[in-house]
């Protein structure tokens, strides 16, 4: 796969706008049209969400950078579980003057019945999960060794399932015993395996090229025979904490290659003397965190990809 150029020679897209399908769902950042009843043209826009709030200003090729990450992993990691990918061109379902809005930045994938449960799976202490270390020294009932640090490594990766939130809300940890009543113990139980499985391979390569992935979230979905399938994206810098590896101080913030960077702006934003409050509408990024932050995705993507 080669490395995207220093720029997109696209525009930016805040949201696409097609007149050809309807919409089904617009997302933090992906917008999702019916195409027929059995599939969905997935396009990901430049929008960056930061504490589940999105911003006004796009980030110039990062829709195109999460979709490129996103196709190489489910190539890499097809063997563990199937996933949404079709297989078919997404240009070939658009009329011929949206093609820019899809060009390079869209899946065409099929059409599941997600699992309300976003599948949480850390190899490191930071986040939210560290919040929650301090409070109780557990992690979504997960219980953990005394003593940890911020960023400390797990002994072993560690499943902390969410809820899914609606758009402008916030995600909110749950422990497993409470995602196996959502569906079901044998269904819970398939997707930690799985998580877990897919994390193991993937944070192994990811360190082969000198990223850590810290943590990350998977989306799953069971197609018409009930399959578990794989959906939406996977370990993008969205999806996932990145941190170079010849950075890594345990007890330190690592410089990260993922939104983290957006994420400490935001914290250091001062509106009348006060914290933003992480509620919309999100302060505007400067032009320098909007590039920034672009250079990061591309740095991730070009690592691990050559």
């Amino acid at each position: 796969m080669s490395a995207l150029p220093e720029s997109s020679a696209h525009s930016p897209l805040l949201q696409s706008n097609l007149h050809s399908l309807r919409l089904v769902a617009r997302g933090k950042v992906r917008d999702n049209y019916a195409v027929g009843d059995d599939r969905l043209l997935m396009i990901a826009s430049d929008r960056l969400s930061a504490f589940d709030v999105v911003m006004g200003e796009p980030i110039h090729g990062k829709g195109e950078l999460l979709t490129r990450m996103a196709l190489f992993w489910f190539a890499r990691l097809a063997h563990i579980v199937p996933n949404h990918l079709t297989g078919e061109d997404p240009q070939s379902v658009v009329a011929p003057d949206e093609r820019a809005q899809v060009r390079g930045r869209a899946m065409l994938v099929k059409r599941l019945k997600p699992l309300p449960v976003e599948a949480v799976v850390r190899g490191y202490l930071a986040g939210s999960g560290w919040q929650e270390y301090l409070a109780c020294g557990e992690v979504c009932g997960v219980r953990l060794p005394p003593g940890l640090k911020y960023a400390s490594q797990l002994p072993e990766p560690i499943f902390t399932p969410a809820t899914k939130a609606e758009r402008g809300e916030h995600d909110e940890n749950i422990a497993f015993e409470r995602m196996a009543q959502i569906l079901g113990a044998d269904l819970a139980n398939q997707v930690r395996e799985v998580s877990i499985r897919l994390y193991r391979e993937a944070a192994a390569f990811a360190l082969a090229k000198g990223i850590i992935i810290a943590d990350t979230k998977f989306e799953f979905g069971l197609d018409t025979d009930g399959t578990l399938t794989l959906m939406d994206e996977v370990l993008t810098p969205d999806s996932s904490r990145y941190w170079p590896l010849e950075s890594y101080r345990e007890g330190d913030n690592p410089p990260s290659y993922d939104k983290q960077f957006v994420r400490d702006w935001l914290e250091s934003v001062r509106i009348d003397g006060a914290p933003w409050n992480k509620s919309a509408p999100a302060p505007s990024l400067p032009p320098e965190v909007i590039e920034k932050t672009a250079t990061k995705y591309r740095e991730a993507l070009i690592r691990l990809t050559t």
